[in-house]
């Protein structure tokens, strides 16, 4: 039995279908994941504000910024960021802002191990593949687009 280029043409599209279906699923669980990984860490840090503050003076060697200022803007970001991520709103903003979040803290800990490197490097991807992707279509972000009728 051979199948013609019709039969093949139906199977393509439904698989193409069944990948989007997938797609949507996929981008809202990166958006989950990274909210929870960095909301999980804000809440450490309002946790103990002394602690939080101390680590940032003394431990972390945040360029630029001076220490309590980079304290309050990273817990801030942590905190903020991560409900903007749930909802899919500003959705590529929001992960340029945690990809430079991530990125400062991978450099500014002198003794971060190799887990918490890889750690960093799968939470930039993370960011990078919503940058690139956008939000997918279960976001507000979506959403706003369809009802403004903006086009890709």
């Amino acid at each position: 039995m051979t199948m013609t280029t019709t039969t093949i043409t139906k199977y393509s599209e439904l698989a193409l279908k069944g990948i989007d279906a997938l797609q949507v699923i996929f981008l809202l669980g990166l958006r989950l994941w990274l909210a929870k990984v960095f909301f999980m860490s804000g809440l450490t840090k309002i946790q103990s504000w002394d602690t939080t503050l101390m680590l940032f003076e003394y431990e972390y060697s945040v360029p630029i910024l001076p220490f309590d200022i980079a304290a309050y803007l990273a817990t801030a970001g942590e905190l903020i960021i991560p409900v903007f991520l749930v909802l899919g709103l500003l959705t590529r903003l929001n992960v340029v802002a945690l990809f430079a979040l991530n990125f400062v803290a991978a450099i500014s800990y002198p003794d971060i191990s190799f887990a918490g490197e890889k750690d960093h490097i799968i939470w930039g991807l993370m960011t990078l593949v919503l940058f690139f992707f956008g939000p997918g279509k279960a976001a507000i972000d979506t959403f706003i687009k369809s009802k403004l009728n903006i086009n890709h």
